[in-house]
């Protein structure tokens, strides 16, 4: 596996953070980061993947024919756009 370096500019209050959780799992603060950021890019990635997968071979001309058949009602008290 290759490595680079990235000089990373954190709140204090979110290094302290982060500091002490990485104390707690018994690893680095390098550590701790470099998995924090591998969960993330996991996350986007098989979301990204999900929303490929669900969206198929759909497109828009569907998607108004689906609105016009929608009832003409009016919205829930607390769901209105403002």
């Amino acid at each position: 596996m290759s490595k680079s370096t990235y000089p990373l500019k954190l709140p204090l209050s979110v290094k302290k953070a982060a500091q002490r959780l990485a104390k707690e799992d018994g690893v680095s603060l390098n550590q701790w980061i470099a998995v924090a950021v591998a969960e993330k890019v996991g996350v986007v990635e098989t979301a990204d993947a999900f929303f490929a997968r669900r969206a198929g071979k759909s497109d828009g001309i569907n998607l108004i024919k689906f609105l016009k058949r929608s009832p003409d009602v009016k919205p829930d008290i607390g769901d209105e756009i403002q």
